[in-house]
């Protein structure tokens, strides 16, 4: 069986699309192993809870040091023997240590077309204003290998949105997650189960 960690920041609908594609078969002979948080009490961790999945909180706020938060992040996924990482809605930048000991087995998604709109700073609806203050057409998502520059890694799949004309960066945000993120981030985890995409 693959194992797949996932890491969590908040609500975690991407999570719960991942979930829904391994449940409903989409994405086969692959498990969540463990859900982790760097915050308490978030809508993620339910979510993992309600589906059976073994999840944690481990606030990143608790250390004195990022390091040693990391070290922790690391030991549980170590303990999963996961061999796949998954940034869902993940806000923190994981430090070249971490990407070292899992070379091309971290993945995250970003909720614009890369090159557009992304690097330090793009995230949530930052990326959504900022695609509407452009002017642009189309905006969509990307789902990349993680790398230590932010957002910068390989891209693995990538899907476009049209934007509409009375778009809020609300509105636009829900149409990208619906139409692209909650679609290819399950794609690109079963292309890597199924073993037919190399780096």
């Amino acid at each position: 069986m693959f194992k797949i960690g996932v890491l969590v920041s908040g609500g975690g609908t991407n999570l719960q699309a991942i979930i829904d594609s391994i449940k409903n078969g989409y994405i086969k002979g692959a498990e969540i192993s463990i859900v982790i948080s760097n915050k308490e009490g978030v809508y993620a961790l339910e979510r993992a809870e309600k589906a059976g999945i073994d999840n944690i909180a481990i606030a990143s706020k608790d250390f004195n040091k990022f390091e040693g938060y990391e070290k922790e992040v690391i030991k549980k996924l170590r303990d999963k023997e996961v061999d796949l990482i998954v940034l869902a809605g993940y806000l923190k930048i994981v430090s070249q240590d971490f990407i070292d000991l899992y070379p091309n087995k971290i993945i995250n998604i970003h909720p614009s077309l890369i090159p557009s709109f992304c690097g330090m700073g793009y995230y949530g609806l930052k990326v959504h204003e900022e695609a509407l203050k452009r002017g642009v057409k189309i905006t969509g998502a990307t789902v990349h290998y993680v790398t230590e520059g932010a957002d910068e890694g390989p891209i693995i799949i990538q899907k476009a949105v049209e934007v509409k004309q009375n778009d809020t960066p609300e509105i636009l945000q829900k149409r990208v997650m619906e139409e692209a993120e909650w679609v290819i981030f399950p794609e690109a985890i079963k292309m890597i189960v199924e073993n037919t995409l190399t780096p």
